[in-house]
Parts: structure tokens; sequence; C-alpha cells
């Protein structure tokens, strides 16, 4: 049994007039504390969900249409699983805790991502915030300027992709089936130009992303160029080489 701790008089000094305040702290600090780390579990469970979705988008064949039923179920599975993971954080993320632990749910830009890409596809436009927010399974987690900014930044690889593979299934870039079709060159040339106009932010990461999206853009052009001009030459199934440059030489 442990000792009681006095002061140089004899005196119980275990317990003192701060006390109470310190208890009060440290309860704080463990409420604090289990709160990141449900956030934080089920941010990566949002992630990793969200990613699936993303994966499961990428097989569709065609843009301005309906999801295949299939995949249609699969992105409703991957949503409700969303949902499961979201709700019980929903009331660790109200108020001024939304800010709090935004570094922790780097989820939403991921998810504000495959929202996106879904929206692309079925729609050939781009999801506007409001849209973004109302597609959010659980309505009290909100989407932030940063989240819904970064998650269409990262829209435009998925668009890159979809795009390598349309080239090479079929021989031209992905297009909608409606009047005026528009390829997904024209879109992604489109929406660059919109995001090279806005206010540079501070910071590493802006610049990476607005890199990022450049390279994605420039692959497209090349795609969209290299078909056009070869396009009698090619044999089936051929894709032109995506490398723009700049990166390191193979030894």
């Amino acid at each position: 049994m442990a000792g009681t701790k006095r002061d140089s008089d004899g005196k119980d000094v275990t317990s003192f007039r701060f006390s109470g305040m310190f208890e009060k702290f440290r309860d704080e600090l463990d409420e604090h504390y289990d709160r990141k780390e449900r956030i934080v579990k089920a941010s990566r469970d949002v992630t990793a969900a969200s990613k699936k979705i993303i994966f499961s988008l990428q097989r569709v064949r065609a843009l301005n249409k309906p999801l295949p039923p299939p995949i249609q179920k699969e992105v409703d599975a991957r949503l409700a699983a969303i949902k499961a993971s979201l709700e019980p954080i929903a009331g660790d993320l109200a108020g001024l805790n939304a800010y709090r632990y935004h570094s922790q749910m780097r989820c939403l830009e991921e998810l504000v991502e495959a929202l996106s890409f879904m929206h692309y596809i079925r729609t050939q436009t781009l999801i506007s915030p409001a849209q973004a927010q109302e597609a959010v399974p659980v309505a009290q987690v909100q989407i932030s300027a940063h989240d819904y900014l970064y998650g269409v930044f990262d829209l435009f690889g998925e668009m890159m992709r979809f795009a390598t593979v349309a080239a090479g299934r079929v021989g031209s870039l992905a297009a909608g089936d409606g009047r005026g079709e528009r390829s997904m060159l024209q879109d992604i040339q489109e929406m660059s130009a919109q995001f090279e106009i806005l206010p540079e932010m501070p910071g590493k990461s802006y610049r990476l992303k607005m890199e990022e999206m450049r390279n994605s853009v420039k692959k497209v052009e090349v795609l969209g160029y290299g078909l056009a001009i070869r396009r009698s030459e090619r044999p089936a199934g051929w894709v032109p080489d995506l490398d723009v440059g700049g990166g390191p030489e193979e030894e």
C-alpha cells in the first residue's frame, strides 16, 4: 500500500487546493486523446472505402450515363461503410472540434475526390461544393473549402487515368453520348484553366497540387494529340508515350 505524502511539517499533501483543477485538466486530456483516436481510426476507414469507390469507378466504360448496376452496387456498399464510420464521430466533430481535428480528417479530401469523380462520370460536369456536401453520407460532417479544393485537385489524376484507359481500349478519349459530345481533354483543359486563375495559397502542399494537376493535364494533352496525329498509323490498342519529360533518367 502506497504511503501518504507529507510536507516538512508532517501535513498530508496528497490533496491540495489545486488538485481539483489538475484533475479536470487530466480528464479533459484523456477525453481529447480518446476522441482523437476514434477520429483517426474512422478517417483511415473512410479513406480506404473512398479509394475502393474510385477503383470501382475506373471500370466504367462511358461518361454522362448512369453507373452500371454492378458498379453502382459496389459504390453504394462503400458509401454505406463510410456512413457507418462517420456516424459515431459526428458528435466529436461538432463546433470548434471540426477545426481542432481537421488534420486528422484528411479522409474528407479523399471522399470529395471519390464523390467528384462519380459525379463527373454520371454527368460530365464538376461537382459544386453544395453538391459535395449533400453527397456526404452523414450530414453533420462538414466539408470545408480546403477539403473541396484539394479533393478536386486529386480528381485531375483520376480523369487522366480514365482517359488513358479509354484511349487504350477504344482508341479515343472518353466522351459523353449527348449532343455536342465533349472529350475529357476539353473538360480537363477548361477545369485546369479555372484553377490557374485562383490566387496562389501559401504553403508547399498547394504548389505540389498545382504541379500534379498540370502534369495530369499535360499527359491527357499528349495522349489526345498523339491519337489525333497517328490515328491512321497506330495498331489496335496503341497508346502514345505519356512521358512528358522532367523526370530522372534511368541508368
